[in-house]
């Protein structure tokens, strides 16, 4: 199969594409920027490519003779406040695949989504569920829709960042500390789309995507720390004071913390029905996985701490 993929090669795709690869699957995948990508372009059978996805004349050239098309475009932030950032990543690029699916003959098209997408009031989960929403109005497409939870293994922007912040920081005052999620394994969720690309009855289903174990985001952060070795204080932020804290970090380079996160840790990311079950798949918990990254990580930062002392 012939699969061509967009936003492929963020950390989603790092585990997805060789995956693909190993089934047998040719993949192309598109960036702004090569240099960027050395090590996604050393995997057999996946191509990368230079382009913008949203020339739309640019991308229905790219999809043609395509089996089927992969979208994964997402961000957590954006550069405003308003949400048109979120509104054209998550809505406006959905709209233009699928018209580029439809204009290119792909009939098989599988969405990235997130867990609670339609819920709440940030301008992320809003914009998720539009763009399900467009995606079922192209009825004329075999589509299917996963929603996980947050995405963690190797290289994760969630388990790394909270050990980088209490490395660096002796308290860690934390917003939100109730806010309940069910983090689901990047290679579950790679193994989910594969086998609903491989299965012609995953059309027009949606998947949640969740792991085995509900925790609050305080005991994740804990369960951090313990894992990578680390100590420090976690002060309960109070709502307010949380809400402060987010308009503050709004104008922050990179936004480590934004209000539309505030807003979507309002809505529980969790869920009683877990899809990936349904595709057969007996989901890896964050205690048989986490520790094989960020516990070798903090050794490793140890041993090096260690050599420019004996220098």
């Amino acid at each position: 199969m012939r699969i061509v993929l967009t936003g492929a090669t963020g950390f989603l795709g790092a585990h997805l594409l060789p995956v693909l690869s190993a089934a047998g699957h040719d993949c192309l995948a598109f960036t702004r920027y090569p240099p960027g990508c050395k090590t996604l372009s050393t995997i057999p059978r996946v191509t990368i490519r230079r382009g913008d996805v949203f020339d739309p004349d640019w991308l229905t050239a790219q999809l043609q003779g395509a089996d089927a098309v992969i979208n994964m475009v997402g961000i957590l932030n954006e550069k405003g406040r308003k949400g048109e950032g979120f509104h054209r990543a998550h809505v406006t690029l959905t709209q233009q695949i699928v018209d580029a699916c439809r204009a290119a003959g792909v009939n098989r098209f599988i969405q990235v989504s997130a867990l609670g997408a339609g819920e709440g009031s940030s301008y992320y989960l809003v914009s998720k569920g539009e763009a399900e929403a467009r995606i079922r109005q192209a009825d004329d497409l075999d589509s299917t829709i996963f929603q996980p939870s947050v995405i963690f293994g190797r290289g994760d922007a969630f388990f790394n960042r909270f050990a980088g912040l209490i490395k660096a920081a002796p308290v860690l005052p934390l917003a939100c500390p109730g806010a309940l999620m069910q983090p689901v394994w990047a290679g579950d969720v790679a193994e989910g789309i594969l086998r609903s690309l491989e299965r012609p009855e995953s059309a027009g289903q949606t998947y949640t995507a969740v792991g085995p174990d509900v925790f609050t985001l305080r005991e994740l952060v804990e369960f951090t720390a313990r894992t990578a070795g680390l100590k420090t204080r976690i002060v309960n932020l109070p709502d307010g004071l949380a809400r402060a804290q987010a308009a503050v970090m709004d104008f922050v380079p990179g936004k480590p913390f934004s209000t539309d996160n505030y807003r979507s840790l309002q809505t529980p990311n969790t869920s009683e029905d877990n899809g990936l079950l349904k595709l057969g798949i007996s989901p890896r918990s964050v205690y048989s996985i986490v520790p094989s990254y960020l516990a070798k990580s903090a050794r490793q930062s140890r041993l090096d701490a260690n050599r420019k002392i004996g220098r």
